[in-house]
């Protein structure tokens, strides 16, 4: 009686602690726990950056002015950067624009002074109307030992010169014209820099 009594505080002990689930028979199949589908994160693609900043390059040579310069200018040479700052619409059109002239002129003769400089309308051997003036004014630069830097900003281009010089940089170059030579003294198509 003493080992039933025992077995059955045993129990109701065991019952009393939680004791141990019974297992599934095995007629009953075990609850499978539902997965969620994982969702798709919609992905948008990235906006591409509009191009704002074109830059084009001239080798500028005595040579390439038409008539060529014969005179003591005829050493000169010079390197030219042309560079389109553009602000655009939602749709990309070009609203805004300024432009910054740099140009590094060598070999000149001494004194050399160059007295404004242009962006022309035209292709190489024949010349053509201003269209973007960089506003350097006669007297404000003159070669030191014939070499220089100019560096001059205009801050106000046409929307649509700029669009057509950046689809068609060959069709344009820029001149730069001196006292001795005022039909020009440095020239060169614009390329893609």
């Amino acid at each position: 009686m003493r080992l039933l009594a025992s077995l059955a505080v045993t129990a109701l002990l065991a019952g009393a602690c939680g004791g141990t689930a019974a297992a599934p028979s095995a007629t009953q199949a075990p609850t499978a726990t539902p997965t969620q589908a994982p969702t798709a994160t919609p992905t948008q693609a990235p906006t591409a950056t509009p191009q704002l900043k074109y830059t084009f390059v001239a080798d500028l040579k005595p040579s390439n002015e038409v008539p060529p310069i014969a005179n003591a200018e005829a050493s000169c040479s010079g390197k030219g950067t042309f560079t389109l700052n553009t602000t655009k619409d939602a749709a990309g059109k070009i609203t805004a624009v300024n432009a910054q002239f740099e140009t590094d002129v060598t070999g000149c003769p001494a004194a050399t002074k160059i007295n404004i400089g242009h962006i022309h309308k035209q292709v190489a051997g024949q010349n053509g109307g201003v269209v973007v003036n960089s506003g350097l004014a006669a007297g404000e630069f003159t070669l030191t030992a014939g070499a220089g830097k100019i560096n001059k900003t205009q801050p106000t281009v046409d929307p649509a010169v700029a669009t057509d010089i950046i689809a068609n940089p060959a069709g344009y170059y820029m001149n730069w014209h001196s006292t001795l030579s005022p039909g020009g003294i440095l020239r060169g198509q614009l390329t893609k820099g």
